[in-house]
């Protein structure tokens, strides 16, 4: 596939709403045509990305091709030189902030905090965007958190302080404490860096079975191909494919993003919805 060949997903005519109302297309957090530059570089080219509700859609390509960058304006942190961002077909520059906080989540590479602080009082920050200035926690709040708590398997580590955990269980308490905000969208930075292959597939697990529409910056092909239903394979700044990952992570696309040899094959294993590529990098 070729830049020309990707679209945001396909359209069908029930994504047409009258006048006045909002389409099934465009509802939920999407990217239309986002360029944004630093340095006198274009970071992001002109990227299009509309994750279809509770889906989960991985971001691949090689370092510095503008994957971190593209979370970073779908969320609302970065502004976008030309394009739009849109949630539920209002621009995000239009909605409040408050409003994008309780609706869209962000767990970043590596969150970190020199206060000490427990397990539970990092996952009580996700509710923050819910309450006002100084005001104590409601009774939503504390189920909300204990919930999130619940859901990532965290409840015996309430207690427990934050610098005591692991890297994996700290990305855990990350999610719990963006589920706790009880968003719609889920943006992930690398959320497998520096784990161990248990706690990645225990991690990305856990995220493809919340529902929520999450969108997951990945390095590792295979993590993508088993977890994501949709991917977008970003090459200096470049929507370079689009689709799920049996359609575009083949042997062609691996040696002109990535620049390697792999060899790849399809499984389908039993139980499965959809098949997925399996992918063997071999030595140059």
């Amino acid at each position: 596939m070729t830049p020309d060949d990707v679209t945001p997903y396909d359209m069908t005519p029930d994504d047409v709403a009258p006048d006045g109302m909002t389409s099934h297309a465009e509802l939920g957090l999407r990217a239309d045509r986002v360029t944004r530059e630093a340095g006198g570089r274009l970071i992001v080219d002109g990227v299009t990305l509309a994750p279809p509700p509770g889906s989960t859609v991985g971001l691949l390509g090689p370092n510095g091709s503008g994957k971190s960058t593209l979370l970073r304006i779908l969320a609302g942190v970065l502004a976008p030189a030309s394009g739009v961002v849109t949630l539920d077909g209002d621009p995000l520059r239009d909605v409040g902030r408050r409003t994008v906080a309780r609706r869209v989540a962000v767990v970043d590479q590596d969150a970190t905090t020199q206060v000490e602080l427990s397990v539970e009082e990092v996952v009580r920050l996700g509710r923050i965007p819910h309450r006002r200035a100084w005001s104590p926690s409601t009774a939503q709040d504390e189920e909300a958190v204990r919930e999130a708590l619940t859901r990532t398997g965290l409840s015996d580590r309430a207690a427990q302080s934050w610098h005591t955990l692991s890297g994996g269980e700290r990305q855990r308490v990350q999610i719990a404490r963006a589920l706790a905000q009880a968003p719609q969208e889920l943006l992930l930075d690398e959320p497998t860096n520096h784990l161990d292959i248990q706690h990645q597939l225990d991690l990305l697990s856990l995220v493809a079975d919340l529902p929520l529409t999450s969108v997951i910056a990945l390095h590792d092909l295979n993590l993508a191909a088993m977890f994501c239903d949709h991917v977008l394979v970003l090459r200096e700044g470049v929507a370079h494919a689009s689709g799920t990952p049996s359609e575009v992570i083949t042997e062609e696309l691996i040696a002109k993003v990535y620049g390697v040899r792999a060899v790849v094959t399809t499984l389908a294993d039993e139980g499965e919805r959809f098949t997925r590529p399996s992918i063997r990098f071999l030595r140059n």
